[in-house]
């Protein structure tokens, strides 16, 4: 059995896509959506090593050391979904995070675990 914390998150960012293609140009304009993240962690005990509020409260922190503000919202800068779900991961040692914009469409990062061959 794997047990894990559950982190939801919400926030106000910005960000734009430079290399957009012509059919999606309007991308490249640094734009506003609604983030909705959702961060995994394994923890080992039903006690966890960690609060998930206190979680919650770390990853914010991060964000507001590491990303400057515009208008009120996150500056991620150039950072898709994909990019911005697997700093998180690396960050935060997670084994899952979704980004969606506005909650509809986005991006899962997966931790991938490699199993030792067996003859059973």
């Amino acid at each position: 059995m794997k047990t894990m914390i559950v982190c939801n998150l919400d926030f106000e960012g910005l960000h734009h896509w430079p290399d957009a293609c012509a059919e999606s140009r309007y991308l490249k304009d640094m734009h506003r959506h609604l983030f909705k993240v959702c961060c995994k962690k394994e923890v080992t005990d039903d006690n966890r090593q960690i609060e998930f509020i206190d979680f919650k409260h770390k990853i914010l922190n991060w964000m507001d050391v590491t990303f400057p503000k515009m208008f009120g919202c996150v500056n991620i800068g150039t950072d898709s979904c994909e990019m911005f779900a697997k700093r998180l991961m690396n960050i935060f040692e997670l084994d899952y995070c979704s980004v969606l914009e506005d909650g509809e469409n986005g991006a899962e990062v997966f931790k991938i675990i490699k199993h030792k061959h067996s003859d059973y």
